[in-house]
């Protein structure tokens, strides 16, 4: 799970389907990603950070859930 991604979406009032948007693929596939059934591709996080979030650390926005420390 991308738990600073989704964070950051909720607090900068991006929705899924912004991002489906952005990407060209279905709402369901962005959702799917969201959830850790799949990954964002490299340019596919380069345009969410550079389209959404272009203060913050790709590093930070799609850090896994399972690998981050406390």
């Amino acid at each position: 799970m991308l738990r600073n991604l989704k964070a950051e979406m909720v607090r900068s009032d991006v929705k899924p389907k912004d991002i489906a948007a952005l990407l060209e693929v279905r709402d369901a596939t962005v959702y799917d990603k969201l959830n850790g059934h799949y990954g964002f591709s490299f340019d596919e996080a380069l345009k969410i950070k550079r389209r959404y979030f272009p203060d913050l650390d790709l590093e930070y926005l799609f850090a896994n859930s399972k690998n981050q420390t406390a």
